[in-house]
């Protein structure tokens, strides 16, 4: 019986017409998801072009490929994408094309020890690793080293790109500890829509909690919503989060049970989990992305 779905026949009669990408002649790279495009994109300043397939407010968990998308995967010379699942719909086409072309893990080349299991299924590593940007930093070191292998003609400027960009990374970690350092202890608590600040708050040192888990194909239930409201009243936490890649429609639903129990809670703003912002402005990059994050939480429970 013939188990291939449609994208995965769609793409092998892409690379059928148009062959292989060429080894000569101009260099387009594509990235799936913001963060690992703004990596790339850095790294290659100067060598290659970077596209990045997913743009902001796009849920790379959800994501499904489009026509248009097997194109641009077919004609990339390289694609770098996160691993661990986060593109989990994506996972049969990238396998298909690593037998054509450079297809680079970016998170799966970071050092195991930095790796965090996934709450709601402890045989999961959470993908979510770009929140830690030490951690994040491990992999765009261990890109560099792949993207010198591919282009050695351009090692010296890759690695010229590299201490430039990960200069702007500590620079971004600096101010992101500080923000969260200064929030009382008593409200250190981050609620979000879905689980994806666990890497987050291991480096920072704030309590996370998230309604749904790593991924957004989780669904959620009553009881967790009542779990989540009763542990907010308790603790007596202002303000909980939504995110820019999420349906507020669970946060919504929170916020209600704490109205309902005597203690309106306030939405404390938007964060970039999945997603970073629009290009062109400061979260538009993943540095900038970070510390707009670290901002709108100190700002909304300092």
């Amino acid at each position: 019986m013939f188990r291939y779905t449609f994208p995965f026949i769609l793409l092998m009669a892409i690379l059928s017409a148009c062959g292989s990408a060429p080894n000569s002649g101009p260099q387009k790279v594509l990235a799936t998801t913001g963060m690992v495009g703004d990596a790339t994109a850095a790294l290659l300043e100067g060598v290659a072009e970077t596209e990045i397939l997913m743009g902001p407010g796009v849920d790379p968990h959800l994501y499904k490929v489009s026509q248009g998308d097997m194109q641009k995967l077919s004609e990339a010379a390289v694609v770098v994408y996160n691993g661990f699942h986060l593109e989990g719909k994506m996972a049969e086409v990238l396998g298909k094309l690593s037998k054509q072309k450079p297809v680079i893990p970016f998170a799966e080349n970071i050092p195991e020890n930095r790796y965090q299991r996934a709450g709601d299924q402890p045989e999961t590593i959470d993908p979510h690793i770009w929140m830690d940007i030490v951690s994040w930093s491990y992999g765009v070191n261990a890109l560099a080293d792949t993207l010198m292998g591919i282009y050695p003609e351009a090692k010296d400027k890759i690695e010229s790109n590299k201490a430039r960009y990960l200069r702007q990374l500590d620079s971004a970690r600096n101010e992101v500890e500080l923000l969260i350092k200064a929030i009382p202890a008593e409200r250190k608590v981050l609620i979000t829509s879905h689980d994806a600040f666990q890497y987050f708050g291991l480096a920072y040192g704030i309590e996370v909690k998230g309604l749904q888990g790593v991924s957004t194909v989780s669904e959620y239930g009553l009881r967790d919503v009542s779990d989540l409201v009763n542990f907010i009243v308790e603790r007596r936490i202002p303000a909980v989060f939504v995110e820019t890649s999420v349906s507020d429609k669970s946060i919504k639903a929170v916020l209600e049970g704490c109205a309902a129990k005597g203690f309106p809670v306030k939405i404390g703003g938007s964060l970039f989990s999945d997603a970073m912002g629009a290009q062109g402005t400061p979260e538009g990059t993943y540095a900038g992305m970070m510390i707009h994050n670290a901002r709108t939480i100190h700002n909304a429970l300092k």
